[in-house]
């Protein structure tokens, strides 16, 4: 019975910081990125939930197969893990960077740093668990549109570069 709790757990985990991200910037969503200049294949708004609910759903559960294969909280978990867990923490931080302080150039540097970590987070558990791995190579793909986006948007809109002025 332990074991699932572990898988629930583990395949949870992405989506605590995800939502809270969304809950403490929602309102700006309306406010101030709707106002943006954004490139004509921006995706709906209504994709972003159901997309990031499959990602940190398949991430999640990732992280919980290689885990188990490293038999749990080992030394040899550290790297892995550790790569992982840094680029969920990077991708929590996005939206409170970009729709909470408004902050373009942090919100760049913090996906492009995101990209970094989850393309190491894959290499590594591709030695470990091919099926996580495999799991990642959407997330990446959405990480591409996302940098592309978050780059095209910066360029775009050079009056919020540094974040909100008071």
């Amino acid at each position: 019975g332990r074991m699932w709790a572990y898988t629930v757990g583990f395949t949870v985990l992405p989506h605590v910081g995800g939502f809270l991200g969304w809950f403490l910037s929602r309102k700006e969503i309306p406010a101030w990125y709707e106002k943006l200049k954004k490139p004509s294949w921006c995706p709906s708004r209504r994709v972003f939930p159901v997309a990031w609910t499959m990602l940190y759903t398949g991430m999640g559960y990732a992280s919980y197969l290689v885990w188990n294969d490293l038999g749990g909280c080992s030394s040899k978990a550290i790297v892995p893990l550790g790569l992982y867990g840094a680029q969920l923490v990077l991708n929590w931080a996005w939206p409170p960077l970009f729709f909470g302080a408004h902050n373009l150039n942090m919100a760049l540097v913090d996906v492009l740093c995101l990209d970094g970590l989850a393309l190491g987070t894959l290499c590594s558990w591709y030695r470990i668990n091919r099926l996580a791995a495999l799991l990642l190579l959407p997330y990446l793909g959405w990480l591409a549109m996302a940098t592309c986006l978050t780059i095209r948007i910066w360029k775009d809109n050079p009056e919020q570069k540094s974040g909100k002025s008071d």
